[in-house]
């Protein structure tokens, strides 16, 4: 089978205004293609061209999942740290121990786990309520 890039022999020189390049190159960023080259063969011979669509609202909510995610492993990191300390006294842990660490939890770890659900309510009001036009679409 022969390699198509091979037979491209010839060449076409185009010259644009800075808009009009911008405008192109725009289009051009938003679709699958790595090559400027390949993205106008396409749109020349009228070949399908997929588009990526990016929904910025969704990346802000992914970017503050991850906040919240790696919010929730250092919650988990400091009480493993704090159980490993009472564990090494060697059984013979002081209620005082115990009653500290129920204090870091009641001051520390519980306002952030409802900070934490407060977010995620939100987020999910904002996804059901991004699915219902979709549905209301689909149901016609």
């Amino acid at each position: 089978m022969e390699n198509e890039e091979e037979n491209r022999l010839r060449k076409i020189t185009t010259r644009f205004k800075p808009g009009e390049y911008s405008l192109i190159d725009g289009r051009f960023k938003k679709t699958r293609f790595r090559k400027m080259s390949e993205y106008i063969r396409c749109v020349l011979l009228k070949k399908p061209i997929t588009i990526n669509y990016r929904d910025k609202s969704m990346d802000e909510m992914l970017e503050e999942l991850s906040l919240l995610r790696r919010e929730l492993n250092a919650i988990g990191n400091n009480l493993n740290q704090a159980v490993r300390q009472i564990n090494a006294a060697h059984g013979s842990a002081d209620n005082r121990l115990w009653l500290s660490l129920m204090s870091i939890i009641g001051t520390k770890v519980d306002p952030a786990i409802a900070q934490i659900k407060d977010r995620m309510q939100k987020f999910s009001e904002l996804w059901s309520q991004k699915s219902k036009p979709d549905e209301a679409s689909s149901a016609q």
